[in-house]
């Protein structure tokens, strides 16, 4: 069975979940948090009238008439303002999975962002990372999330980027680097295509779904292999996932390298990250040296 048919069938079950889920629970939309915020610990009177207003409309902008979401959304962003405004870059850590977890569940991504964090130092840059948690942990929430992997043009993208878009505008010479992990990146490809023509924002992927192909590729990095091992989801090796869920099932152990796993259940040879794999750190470094070097 060839690569083509296993996309179609699972396709055609993930639509069928889906559908049943979205039947069963009621509809909502969801606005993100952004994890290691909260408003509350800020003061958003000192935000300048005309970030509040543009804060404002925004958030209406997207959210319309769910007047709660719009004023959440609202918040949110004067509170980035206020976190970001003395920073040199933003790091907004998009996970994989159902798009609930934050840096602190994700090892691999915490050993990368560490990593970046110490190179933009050492190129003089601060910077500021932030969690982007897209996802509410309910049924709810997992259907909005296959639905958003099924439609890249969805709002959890366009929340995104009007996050970037925000800071940008408002806080003179502000980077943003846009990361996504696993199948996370397909919002992140999605939130660059719209930041197309903002040269101040950029992106680094590691992981991609093998169906989804990148569209916004200027001022992004995708990594698709950690230089060990091939990427088994990032490929389409369906056989090597079944094979190696299998033998996960029956207790028998994969060098760390080899491991990896899509939502907790599938293993995934070769889909794991990490920054002291030569690959992955030389490509980054490199990105970076490129893009902000002095």
């Amino acid at each position: 069975m060839d690569k083509v048919r296993w996309l179609k069938i699972a396709v055609t079950l993930t639509v069928v979940v889906s559908l049943a889920i979205v039947l069963l629970v009621p509809s909502s939309l969801s606005v993100a948090e952004t994890g290691e915020l909260l408003w509350s610990d800020y003061d958003l009177s000192s935000v300048p009238p005309s970030v509040m207003a543009d804060a404002t409309e925004l958030a209406v902008e997207l959210y319309g008439d769910y007047q709660e979401k719009s004023q959440d959304f609202a918040r949110q962003l004067q509170t980035l303002y206020l976190a970001a405004r003395d920073s040199d870059f933003v790091i907004f850590f998009n996970p994989g999975g159902w798009g609930w977890s934050s840096l602190a569940d994700s090892s691999q991504w915490q050993s990368i962002v560490t990593g970046i964090q110490s190179e933009l130092d050492k190129l003089g840059y601060s910077s500021l990372l932030l969690s982007y948690l897209r996802t509410e942990r309910t049924l709810g929430g997992c259907s909005e999330e296959v639905l958003s992997m099924l439609n890249p043009d969805s709002p959890k993208a366009r929340d995104l980027a009007s996050r970037a878009e925000f800071l940008t505008r408002h806080i003179p010479d502000l980077r943003v680097i846009i990361t996504g992990e696993s199948n996370g990146t397909v919002i992140s490809d999605s939130a660059m295509a719209i930041l197309e023509d903002n040269r101040l924002v950029y992106s680094i992927q590691t992981g991609p779904p093998f169906w989804y192909e990148n569209s916004a590729l200027d001022r992004t990095l995708v990594l698709e292999s950690n230089g060990l091992v091939p990427d088994a989801f990032s490929q389409g090796d369906i056989f090597a996932m079944i094979s190696a869920s299998l033998e996960n099932l029956f207790g028998f152990p994969r060098p760390e390298e080899d491991c990896g796993n899509i939502l907790f259940y599938v293993n995934a040879p070769g889909h794991e990250y990490w920054w002291q794999y030569p690959e992955v750190s030389s490509r980054i470094t490199s990105f970076l040296e490129e893009n902000f070097g002095l």
